[in-house]
């Protein structure tokens, strides 16, 4: 079984649990390569581009896929905008990272046909919908785990990503988002 090199990206305040479950899976299962920032690893008092460097150059520079666990406000979080935007963009010194969701119980949508679209974070949708990304229920299945991981590895490389959307400045505080 092929394991990949993942990054975790979710909103802390919210949705910890959901990441620690699935870090548990993951040790349990051995699914995935964890390459995910721990709450501690990173000082929160640091400049807001010294935190992008570093996310971006010590944690997602050599993954293979993100994992965003898509909770009630991540939609709002400029941590995670900036992840998503680090990880799908090719440079000269990290590949291009594939791009799940995964749409927690917290959820009004969880478990429905189809999500809300402007719950989720923005950069996810654009890349939803160019199919380079994919969006799934939260699952404790290690099997699905680690096939939409393989998969979104693959397509990492087969279709190109939308990147175009300027960066968060700041956290967001509205119930959803307009383009």
């Amino acid at each position: 079984m092929t394991k990949h090199k993942v990054f975790i990206s979710y909103h802390h305040a919210n949705d910890q649990w959901y990441k620690n479950e699935l870090e548990k899976m993951n040790d349990v299962f051995d699914i995935f390569v964890n390459r995910s920032v721990s709450l501690g690893d990173i000082d929160e008092e640091e400049e807001p581009q010294k935190i992008r460097e570093i996310i971006r150059d010590e944690y997602l520079r050599d993954t293979s896929v993100l994992i965003l666990l898509v909770g009630t406000e991540t939609k709002n979080r400029k941590h995670v905008d900036w992840e998503i935007a680090s990880s799908i963009r090719k440079t000269k010194h990290s590949s291009r990272s594939g791009l799940i969701g995964l749409l927690l119980p917290s959820r009004d949508d969880f478990k429905s046909k189809c999500f809300t679209r402007n719950t989720i974070p923005p950069r996810l949708y654009d890349n939803q919908q160019c199919g380079f990304a994919k969006i799934y229920n939260w699952s404790t299945d290690p099997d699905f785990i680690h096939r939409i991981i393989h998969q979104a590895f693959l397509r990492r490389d087969e279709v190109l990503p939308v990147n175009s959307r300027a960066l968060f400045v700041k956290n967001r505080s509205s119930e959803k988002w307009n383009d």
